[in-house]
């Protein structure tokens, strides 16, 4: 059984201008720091295409982007964990959550932008996201108010 996170953020910024600050690769690595010091991504945020979201040590997610329309909708599909160099899409552990879906909806409001986030979890994992997205979005907000 999964559960649904959802958070939503005021952004004073372009729906443009977030979308390059929340899905550039320099800055991507700024506001996901709250989730793990140094995460950084692989691949490409276009429609049908893979996705490895990593730490430093290599450990991370395998993904698939399940939609694409810039500067609007992104959604991901994470099908499975990368551990010790890895790939594990099929074992029991991982079939137990996978797959979830991560979606970011980039809406035009009063000159600025405001962003939902959902999150897929498994049960008992909800307060903990909460909480790091909110620190994440809380960061993103700052490099797309602030242009840094």
């Amino acid at each position: 059984m999964k559960s649904t996170v959802e958070i939503t953020i005021a952004i004073n910024a372009s729906r443009s201008d977030v979308w390059k600050a929340m899905l550039g690769s320099d800055t991507y690595k700024r506001w996901t720091a709250p989730f793990c010091e140094g995460t950084y991504y692989e691949g490409s945020w276009d429609k049908g295409s893979r996705i490895l979201f990593l730490a430093p040590n290599g450990d991370g997610m395998v993904a698939e982007i399940v939609e694409s329309k810039a500067p609007e909708f992104v959604s991901i599909r994470h099908l499975g964990e990368i551990k010790n160099g890895v790939e594990d899409t099929s074992s029991e552990s991982v079939r137990a959550w996978a797959p979830t879906y991560e979606n970011y909806r980039f809406k035009e409001n009063d000159g600025g932008t405001e962003l939902t986030i959902e999150v897929e979890t498994t049960p008992g994992y909800e307060e903990s996201l909460r909480g790091t997205y909110t620190k994440a979005l809380n960061l993103l907000k700052e490099l797309c108010e602030f242009n840094q």
